[in-house]
């Protein structure tokens, strides 16, 4: 008669699972979080998060970011498709608007009665 041996089923150690944790972490896309306050008018970039998909980034954001109800509107956007320009290169970028002094207000006569502008 043939003995039959199971094998016990190996269980990780905390370590090991926090390990993977991370690792699955960091295979998820980073996106960032702007949140538009209540007495704003524009939104400000409150900080980032890892998440599959942008509606499950979306509902992150709000459980992290807007826990005390402080939002009106919440942006989520993936790090990957954020294009910025160079601070090395902003004189080539900013130059052009220097240079067009009908843009500045001190280049307009504001009548008194306007007050404050």
């Amino acid at each position: 008669m043939a003995k039959t041996t199971k094998k016990k089923k190996q269980s990780k150690a905390p370590a090991d699972q926090a390990g993977d944790a991370a690792s699955a972490t960091h295979e998820l896309p980073l996106w960032e979080v702007f949140i538009r306050p209540r007495n704003g008018l524009s939104h400000r970039h409150v900080g980032s998060l890892h998440a599959g998909d942008a509606e499950m980034a979306l509902q992150s954001a709000r459980d992290v970011y807007t826990r005390r109800n402080e939002g009106t509107s919440i942006w989520v956007v993936e790090s990957a498709t954020i294009t910025a320009s160079d601070p090395a290169h902003k004189d080539e970028m900013f130059e052009p608007a220097a240079s067009k002094i009908y843009r500045h207000p001190t280049f307009y006569d504001i009548p008194d009665e306007v007050g404050h502008m």
